[in-house]
């Protein structure tokens, strides 16, 4: 089988992980590294002497075994990096979020599609292993009907000064919820403040409203004493919780609930609180990142649409855009078109 030949764009805060981990796939080639730092290219030099380090995309853009493209950089520069190597014929995976405007966006989605190109945004979470468990007791009916869903994603640090804490921490929070659920919300509430730098939101509370009723609250930090990365999704017949801030044991489900008995006159008293056992699966473990990188390169190799694709790309990014709307319009509800 002939190793499709790739190269990562950005060898930054998060580059090296993925530089880390396609070099480690075996049907893939990391051909090249671009970076406009000297300092970077000299790092990825050191740790990688076999390859290819380069300070500007255009420098390996004509290479014709360049298969594909991986855009690791800030998010600023995502739309133009990845526009310009789809331009060239290259697939292309992109770090969330996709890009700062559902516009650019769409003109990326457009772009892959007219040239039969690959497309894949960097939502991690949808490759975890606890997540991809969670989703098919969902699927299953496990948890009964989704009544609502809400996430925590917070720590102290990394202040960012180009994005607000939304931008940076909530596309993984989006993904899951609309991954989970299988719906895109109909509007989203957004208030928060800023307390580090003006107009940068260091909090963000945000509810997102969905046609069939059920919702889903997101709160992310930069300014918070604890490291929290949670997600709770409530149900008619039981609860789950997912914790990715620990390694293992990451998923618990809860036997929890309310039951109805029907024929009782008095409705309260035809509720009875039921306190199960707590369910912790076994689940399989898998670094989410590898996981992901190996998805975007069986896309490369057989043609096949990624589970975050382009258009998933975009849904989260609609909802970047109503929830800023709304925050700066101090929480009033914005329609997500």
């Amino acid at each position: 089988m002939n190793k499709i030949k790739i190269g990562v764009v950005g060898a930054g805060s998060w580059g090296p992980n993925l530089i880390r981990n396609f070099n480690s796939l075996k049907d893939c080639v990391l051909a090249f590294v671009v970076d406009s730092s000297s300092k970077a290219r000299e790092k990825v030099s050191l740790l990688y002497p076999n390859i290819v380090v380069k300070s500007n995309i255009e420098d390996i853009l004509n290479n014709e075994e360049l298969k594909a493209v991986v855009v690791g950089t800030s998010a600023p520069s995502h739309y133009t990096l990845a526009k310009k190597a789809l331009n060239a014929g290259k697939d292309v995976y992109v770090e969330k979020p996709l890009t700062l405007s559902s516009v650019e966006s769409q003109e990326l989605i457009d772009i892959a599609f007219e040239n039969q190109l690959i497309l894949m945004v960097g939502h991690l979470l949808l490759y975890h292993p606890g997540v991809n468990y969670l989703k098919k007791i969902i699927k299953d009916g496990e948890l009964g009907e989704i009544y609502y869903i809400y996430t925590s994603r917070v720590n102290l640090g990394k202040v960012r000064d180009n994005e607000n804490a939304f931008w940076s921490f909530a596309p993984h929070d989006i993904s899951v919820i609309l991954h989970l659920i299988e719906e895109n919300p109909i509007s989203v509430s957004s208030t928060g403040a800023a307390f580090i730098n003006p107009d940068i939101e260091d909090v963000v509370f945000t509810t997102l409203h969905f046609k069939s009723g059920k919702t889903a609250q997101i709160h992310v930090s930069w300014l918070d004493p604890h490291k929290i990365r949670k997600t709770t999704v409530v149900g008619s017949k039981k609860m789950a919780v997912f914790n990715d801030a620990i390694p293992t044991e990451n998923l618990r489900i809860y036997d929890k609930g309310v039951d109805y008995k029907p024929g009782i006159a008095d409705y309260m008293q035809s509720l009875t609180l039921r306190f199960g056992d707590i369910h912790i699966p076994k689940i399989p473990q898998g670094e989410p990142l590898k996981i992901e990188c190996q998805h975007f390169i069986d896309c490369v190799r057989d043609r096949k649409q990624p589970i975050s694709d382009g258009k998933n790309g975009l849904e989260v990014v609609k909802i970047l855009e109503a929830a800023t709307k709304s925050l700066k319009n101090k929480g009033q509800p914005e329609d997500i078109k």
